[in-house]
């Protein structure tokens, strides 16, 4: 949940630190007193997009910083990511995440106080909080997530798993065999091609270590006359000598001599004689490696001409197959193998076929099952919205899931029918579209992707006698509101995300309807009946709803020293229910009175939710 907020230099807001609470957090205040900034700088955090125009005037710098406790399930998906990426913090169940905008446009992320990307700080941050508005926040309007609120609340996560195993392994068997069937030219030049890289490298018959052998042999035979040369000149000088000049064999040996001497008569010389005899023995081992050497130094004009050749030969491999011998040795392997599956690829096609057909087979049986458990569960998921719409002042108003289906040829053969290419599920059961729009029946074989066969949106009828129409085409804020809301009560047992944000969701609905939209918000916060507990911060207008907060705070606008700053207060007893009698408009005694039976009623339907759970 979300446990600090601090912002700094954020639009109107100067400094602003914030300390949230589990439960039900209610945010209130005069249009344009900074409540919806409060939201936009979570958002920032979280790794939205970052508007120079949010730093103060005057100021260097806009900072956010979040700090967040996190369960022990949330705790354990994020710590290899962060181990990882080496961004643990010091104490493990808590997470911060800060994000600096400068006015020239440069944007700074961190996590647990080390600089990341903003790719990484969005990794990080996802699924720690949903933040739900009027219009382009809301999650729910996004198609492409309905599959995945469908599949969570319907517990389909496992066998969607099977579906998703089962469609990869499809499509890496369809891939092998399209390589394998390509054109027949093609596969007959690339066999000759390949035979003749693999003859070219086995006449080579190269050996590991060969080249470099080479090349001190060419070395040897380039420069034979000057090695024999200066050989000469240093065996003499060691070990032949002449009369004008002893060799240091000679010289060394009378020394040796001479020691031998001194060490009879003085004792302590007698290590001075080991060294000159160690001295003696180690010219000796010169003098007979530079005899061997001598050995292997001939000039043979011949034997340089072959071993120019060789090296030449071995480039050429090297500049075709690799930059070492090891490596055109390992190209000759996978030519190898490349060419055992060409020569042969009539047999495996045969086999990648009918593993195919298999693959295909199971798919369909999975995706099938997939498929009719969803729609069983989709009807369930209408049946609960409608329930929720009802309690929200929309009676007749009905919620469907529409499934639709493709046909293609190369898709999965289903095992049983499935009513047609595009079917509409509310909560009184299947409902076809208009006949206009009905394609002819169940189509023999639907494409598939990971996610199994389905195509699936929400839809919505908000009056009696309406068609099912699409989520994100209704046109009113307050059906839209409550809509969001119906369904986030619905799905919060399937949805993860700890914190819930809703930013002026209340929009367009009255406060006849505003305790039973508070009550709704309150009880996401509650435990229980298969649902996850959520901590639910909401930005509201309708004191009905504030009513039910756990907590309260109070948004205001002020002028210190000549600029307007955001300042935010928490409500105790008095000063919340002098701030619940500005909302409804009265004053005085009356006023107060009416803000304290909204309260009393508030906390007597949150007493009554909460022993029905227990």
């Amino acid at each position: 949940m979300l446990k600090e907020l601090h912002i700094r230099d954020f639009a109107i807001i100067d400094e602003l630190h914030l300390t949230f609470a589990p439960g039900f957090v209610v945010l209130t205040g005069e249009t344009g007193a900074g409540k919806s900034i409060i939201i936009d700088a979570v958002e920032l955090v979280l790794g939205g997009r970052a508007d120079t125009t949010v730093v103060r005037a005057g100021a260097k710098r806009a900072l956010v910083e979040a700090t967040f406790r996190l369960d022990p399930a949330r705790r354990a998906a994020l710590q290899p990511l962060l181990e990882r990426e080496g961004l643990e913090g010091d104490e493990p169940d808590l997470l911060t995440l800060s994000r600096e905008v400068r006015p020239e446009g440069r944007s700074v992320c961190r996590v647990n106080g080390r600089a990341v990307t903003l790719s990484l700080l969005r990794e990080v941050a996802q699924g720690l909080v949903d933040i739900h508005g009027q219009s382009e926040h809301l999650s729910l309007l996004r198609v492409r997530e309905h599959l995945n609120l469908l599949d969570r609340y319907a517990g389909l996560w496992d066998l969607r798993a099977r579906v998703a195993d089962l469609a990869a392994r499809v499509q890496r068997v369809r891939r092998e065999r399209a390589d394998l069937e390509r054109s027949e030219r093609e596969r007959v030049q690339r066999i000759d091609l390949l035979r003749y890289q693999i003859a070219e490298i086995e006449a080579a018959s190269l050996g590991p270590g060969e080249e470099e052998e080479l090349t001190e042999e060419r070395v040897r035979l380039a420069n034979a006359e000057r090695l024999a040369e200066l050989l000469a000149e240093g065996l003499g000088a060691l070990d032949e000598g002449a009369e004008e000049a002893p060799a240091a064999m000679d010289l060394l040996g009378a020394a040796v001599r001479a020691l031998e001497g001194l060490a009879r008569i003085d004792a302590t010389l007698e290590p001075r004689l080991r060294e000159a005899e160690d001295l003696m023995y180690r010219l000796q081992d010169l003098a007979e490696a530079l005899r061997d050497y001598r050995e292997r130094v001939e000039f043979n004009p011949r034997r340089l001409a072959e071993v120019e050749e060789r090296l030449d030969l071995i480039r050429r491999l090297e500049r075709k197959y690799g930059p070492t011998i090891p490596d055109v040795l390992e190209y000759a392997r996978q030519a190898a193998a490349e060419l055992e599956k060409l020569t042969h690829s009539e047999e495996r096609i045969e086999v990648l076929q009918a593993e195919e057909e298999r693959l295909l087979a199971e798919l369909g049986q999975v995706a099938g099952e997939l498929s009719r458990r969803r729609r069983e569960a989709a009807q369930r998921l209408a049946q609960e919205v409608e329930r929720e719409l009802q309690d929200l002042r929309m009676e007749g108003a009905r919620f469907g899931v529409e499934f639709q289906w493709r046909e293609d040829p190369q898709g999965v053969p289903l095992a049983a029918a499935v009513p047609g290419r595009r079917v509409q599920i509310s909560g009184s059961g299947v409902e076809q579209p208009d006949i206009s729009n009905r394609g002819p029946e169940a189509p023999s074989s639907v494409a598939f992707d990971t996610t199994g066969i389905d195509r699936v949106e929400f839809l919505v009828s908000p009056n009696p006698g309406e068609p099912l129409k699409p989520l994100a085409k209704i046109a009113s804020g307050g059906e839209t509101s409550r809509l969001m809301l119906a369904l986030k009560a619905v799905l919060s047992r399937a949805d993860e995300t700890p914190t819930l944000i809703f930013d002026e969701i209340d929009q367009g609905i009255g406060g006849r309807v505003g305790a039973t939209v508070g009550e709704k918000l309150w009880r996401l916060t509650l435990p229980g009946e298969g649902a996850l507990s959520h901590q639910v911060l909401c930005v509201t207008h309708l004191p009905q709803l504030a009513s039910f907060g756990d907590v309260h705070f109070k948004v205001e606008k002020r002028v210190v020293e000549g600029r307007t700053v955001t300042r935010v207060h928490p409500l105790e007893k008095g000063s919340r229910v002098e701030e619940l009698a500005q909302m409804l408009g009265t004053s005085g005694e009356e006023g107060r009175r009416s803000a304290e039976r909204m309260l009393q009623e508030a906390g007597g339907r949150k007493q009554e939710a909460g022993k029905a759970r227990a």
